[in-house]
């Protein structure tokens, strides 16, 4: 059996943590065929980006400071696994990349790359250096480019070219696979054609997890995190929330999208593509399964009858809604083309999409920490829509009259996006009504309604106070009975 194993920053936080990771996969290759793949460590992406932002604004102090505490925490790290040389040689050369952007003044999206980098890199060498005693056999560790994922040059979020990169994995890890050697790949990072240092963004050491185990053939892929799966909801807002032992890769997606504890639905297009099973699974309890993502695996999660249809209610909150409207939008082309385009522009990421069956107005939902960036973006590209047009009179009158295209951009903050999702939900009548019902008993006002055509999910935006009890309206309709 090969298995691809990868584990997250939390799991990776630490000497000790990090021998308890490299002991579970030293178990493993004692029947199978094994890939680690590693996160840096819990924190220091976010570390990184700060010595990138500092840098940039020739912060020379906050630096130090930040660099400081990644050094400390890296070298002591280093030092109880033994592979301390190799650590400061990389921790001098970020020090290195961060004077010569402060030297500049400018930190291009290929240097951000290049700094947030360091992170996985220091941690393959961690997980190498414990997976090596662990087995009693030298570990090889690679970077994401080394061992054959290929990007595109859009830095900071790079695609990866999927067909020379499958190519290229399997001719450089598979005998050493095939020989149960120890292997571990830097999840996150990968290298354009020309040998540039990348990072595939969204979905990160995911993302390499899943490519690892297209281009090797994998039986499964292990994600290792300190959470025991998916479950039917955020236990913060409902404690009663169970494990979903099984889920498949539709449902999977949908959850991702709207902020669950999943998977990004990016990471889980190789998977899904190449029929691989993903399995959620808890480093801190290994004997617990956690949750099985596959091609419609097993049995709905019931308890009775019915009660199955939603099978999670994820909920996106610190979200905010704009609304362009105006009678002239209707029957006019090119405002909507317009609308999103701009969106596109601005790199907003919209979570949510509602049009009146007048054509009058179009809602978009996006984050709180966007909504300046794209309000502006919809204020200068939609103005030439903002004002009148001329409107004329029959062929029998002379006159004519002037009507606005656009009443204008109004926005509604800090609201929530609640989103049932169940593929138990697709052709199944009543479900809706059951779902919207439950929240009108909470005596909780909807603000808009989208369900998209696979009928997956059903999204509606409400305050932000009222998504938690609306969350919890759902869950008990659907699940604790």
């Amino acid at each position: 059996m090969k298995l691809i194993m990868k584990f997250g920053g939390t799991s990776m936080a630490g000497s000790e943590k990090i021998r308890h990771a490299a002991s579970l996969v030293a178990q493993a290759l004692r029947q199978h065929h094994v890939v680690a793949v590693v996160s840096a460590m819990d924190g220091v992406t976010e570390q990184l980006l700060a010595i990138a932002d500092h840098a940039e604004a020739g912060d020379r102090s906050s630096v130090e400071q930040v660099l400081s505490q990644v050094r400390s925490a890296h070298e002591s790290t280093a030092d109880a696994l033994g592979c301390l040389a190799e650590t400061r040689e990389l921790l001098s050369r970020l020090e290195s990349l961060a004077t010569g952007i402060m030297a500049v003044g400018e930190c291009t999206a290929r240097s951000r790359d290049a700094v947030v980098s360091f992170g996985e890199r220091m941690s393959t060498r961690f997980m190498a250096a414990a997976l090596g005693v662990a087995c009693g056999s030298p570990a090889r560790g690679f970077d994401g480019g080394d061992a054959g994922i290929v990007t595109n040059n859009h830095f900071g979020e790079a695609d990866p070219l999927m067909d020379i990169s499958l190519m290229q994995v399997r001719d450089r890890l598979a005998p050493l696979v095939e020989a149960r050697t120890p292997v571990v790949v830097a999840g996150f990072i990968a290298q354009t054609q020309s040998g540039v240092m990348s990072t595939i963004g969204r979905g990160g050491s995911d993302y390499t997890a899943t490519i690892l185990g297209a281009a090797l053939g994998a039986d499964e892929i292990h994600i290792w995190s300190d959470v025991d799966g998916l479950m039917t909801a955020d236990p913060r807002l409902v404690p009663g929330a169970r494990l979903l032992s099984h889920l498949t890769f539709a449902e999977a997606i949908e959850m991702g999208k709207f902020g669950a504890k999943s998977m990004h639905p990016r990471a889980l297009e190789p998977a899904a593509e190449h029929g691989i099973p993903v399995r959620m699974r808890n480093t801190f309890k290994p004997d617990n399964p956690g949750t099985l993502i596959g091609s419609a695996v097993g049995q709905p999660d019931a308890r009775r009858p019915g009660e199955t249809a939603v099978r999670s209610v994820p909920m996106l909150k610190n979200m905010a809604m704009i609304t362009v409207g105006g009678a002239g939008m209707i029957g006019r082309p090119g405002t909507a083309a317009a609308l999103f385009d701009a969106l596109a522009a601005a790199r907003i990421n919209v979570h949510m999409i509602c049009q009146s069956v007048s054509e009058a107005g179009i809602s978009v939902v996006v984050s709180m920490a966007q909504l300046d960036r794209a309000k502006t973006a919809l204020e200068r590209s939609m103005r030439p829509f903002i004002g009148t047009r001329t409107i004329h009179a029959p062929a029998t009158s002379d006159t004519s009259t002037s009507a606005p295209v656009l009443h204008g951009i109004d926005v509604v903050g800090n609201i929530a996006i609640v989103a049932p999702v169940g593929s138990g939900m697709r052709g199944v009548p009543g479900v809706v009504a059951r779902i919207f019902s439950a929240v009108a008993r909470k005596n909780l006002n909807i603000i808009a309604i989208a369900q998209g055509s696979s009928e997956l999910s059903v999204c509606f935006a409400v305050d932000k106070d009222a998504g938690p009890e609306a969350v919890r309206a759902v869950h008990e309709e659907f699940d604790s009975r």
